[in-house]
């Protein structure tokens, strides 16, 4: 990699200050500028949310994995990323928007951003907007504005082949005793959790949530952990427990499981290893519906890099995701794909087949 047309990779710090600010990509489309030779690149500021929870990482690799192919591949113009990291809680929320604002006013080409909450950086999309930058989203959508592409999980379908599996492993009549941890903030965890639900409902398994709990990240997890040993003792008090990622998750599992209380089946989604090791191992997760993060990371990359170009790019797209259970976890090879064939469910589904087809909606100029 020379010059200015360099990929920053994991190194790069928000406190480098901003570069120098070039000419923006709607000034660049007036001018003709994006039919550029392949000599010329682009400049795209990529806004990530965590570097501690194992899934986003795999996105970052995959995104930045996919700028290195274009700029090897040297049959449009190169890729320069301007990578920021929010960092997780308030203060995490707060500082994307102003790395957002900061990317802005630095006049980049686009802008690529899982956000750290729906509704956080609407004024900032809103004004990228007026700018004309077109912004991406991955993993989470954002609320107030126009997003030129929006690549993210099947998260409701994830939700669903947790509802379903968890549904087959109980009696029919029995009222299962679920504890829910939640994450109310982004798109991604909410349809989740309604899938999961959804499909306890569409199965007629009889179900009361008995506890609401929120993490995502394994600060919040381990406390998470500790609060259900406190407000359910007793063993049988609790039957299933989903949570909406791995990020929190696996410390609840860790704390389940250190108590001894083997008796609780555990339903996640993402597919980090830590996961993968408990369903092999029997360590009270019986399904985790698995995220392909690199692939995902490089869709959005594509669809950004498209948009610049102005080819058609689908304007929203479905990532599928995996169910590993102790019947399918041979066949997943890991986030970073890829994505493995068609197989029939060994269990009872409103969809019997799982397919690796990507869903794209809405195919926009």
């Amino acid at each position: 990699m020379t010059g200015g047309a360099a990929l920053l990779l994991w190194g790069a710090s928000p406190a480098d200050g901003p570069p120098p600010k070039p000419e923006t990509a709607r000034q660049k489309r007036a001018a003709g500028a994006l039919a550029a030779p392949a000599s010329s690149s682009f400049r795209i500021g990529v806004l990530y949310w965590s570097s501690q929870i194992e899934g986003q990482v795999a996105m970052r690799r995959g995104l930045e994995a996919e700028a290195e192919t274009i700029n090897r591949a040297g049959e449009g113009p190169r890729v320069e990323l301007l990578p920021r990291v929010a960092g997780d809680g308030v203060e995490g929320r707060q500082r994307q928007i102003e790395q957002m604002e900061a990317l802005l006013e630095a006049g980049v080409d686009a802008i690529i951003v899982q956000p750290t909450d729906n509704a956080a950086l609407a004024g900032a999309l809103a004004r990228a907007n007026a700018a004309g930058i077109p912004v991406v989203a991955y993993d989470q959508y954002v609320e107030g504005g126009h997003l030129a592409a929006y690549v993210t999980s099947d998260n409701r379908g994830a939700g669903q082949l947790d509802g379903e599996y968890v549904a087959h492993r109980f009696p029919d009549d029995q009222n299962l005793k679920v504890v829910l941890v939640e994450y109310p903030h982004v798109s991604s965890t909410v349809e989740r959790l309604d899938g999961f639900t959804a499909a306890l409902k569409e199965r007629g398994q009889p179900f009361t949530i008995v506890g609401t709990y929120k993490a995502v990240e394994p600060k919040a997890g381990a406390a998470v952990g500790q609060a259900i040993l406190r407000d359910f003792p007793r063993p049988g008090s609790v039957d299933v427990v989903f949570t909406v990622n791995d990020g929190g998750g696996l410390a609840v599992v860790d704390a389940l499981a250190g108590a001894g209380r083997t008796e609780i089946v555990v339903a996640s989604i993402d597919g980090d290893p830590a996961s993968v090791r408990n369903i092999r191992a029997g360590r009270l997760t019986v399904i985790d519906a698995a995220q392909f993060c690199g692939p995902m990371g490089a869709a959005a990359l594509r669809a950004a890099y498209g948009v610049l170009r102005g080819e058609p790019v689908a304007s929203r797209q479905l990532i599928p995701t995996f169910p590993i259970t102790r019947e399918t976890v041979d066949a997943y090879p890991g986030w970073m794909g890829p994505l493995p064939e068609a197989f029939a469910k060994p269990w009872p589904s409103r969809e019997p087949l799982w397919t690796p087809s990507a869903v794209p909606e809405v195919v926009a100029p």
